[in-house]
């Protein structure tokens, strides 16, 4: 197969869950269980990315300027850092420690 059907049947996959979404009746979303459980996966889920972004490349562990960008990134958020700020502080750690060659 073609690159382009995969993409395509993704795409369909994608949206046919889309719409399934708007089939599940009312009572189950207003459950707070319900609430509880999709605000813990959402965490989960982007914790899991932000890890594998910082972590990652191709199949393989790399530590490089990421990691270095993540922790910064972290600290700001600690010190209650406007986003913004955050995000500046975190490319700012990584283009510096890319500067000193690491990464």
């Amino acid at each position: 197969m073609t690159l382009w059907v995969w993409i395509i049947g993704a795409s369909v996959a994608a949206y046919a869950v889309k719409l399934l979404g708007y089939l599940v009746p009312r009572r189950w979303m207003d459950n707070e269980r319900m609430t509880r459980i999709a605000g813990t996966m959402t965490i989960g889920l982007l914790a899991s990315l932000t890890a594998v972004n910082a972590l990652g490349t191709g199949q393989a562990l790399a530590i490089d300027a990421r990691l270095g960008s993540l922790v910064a990134s972290a600290v700001a958020l600690l010190l209650r850092a406007p986003f913004l700020v955050v995000v500046i502080v975190g490319a700012a750690v990584a283009a510096g420690l890319r500067l000193l060659g690491w990464g």
